[in-house]
């Protein structure tokens, strides 16, 4: 577990020292490319029909999901 830890602290160390150095272009340029990356992805049909958030709700509230 101590190698675990250690890792943790190790990795948000690195997070903060990448987030540090990205500069406000890269910063747009990553969001773009994220952007993209949803626009291209295929909406499945069910989507068309519900965004699946009160599904969710019901999950979360223990509910049974509305038929």
């Amino acid at each position: 577990m101590a190698q675990w830890r250690g890792a943790a602290v190790a990795l948000a160390e690195q997070r903060v020292r990448e987030l540090r150095a990205l500069t406000e272009d890269d910063a747009r340029a990553a969001i773009a490319a994220l952007l993209d990356l949803g626009a291209a992805s295929p909406v499945p049909p069910e989507r068309e029909k519900t965004s699946g958030l009160v599904t969710q709700q019901a999950l979360f509230h223990r509910k049974r999901p509305p038929a």
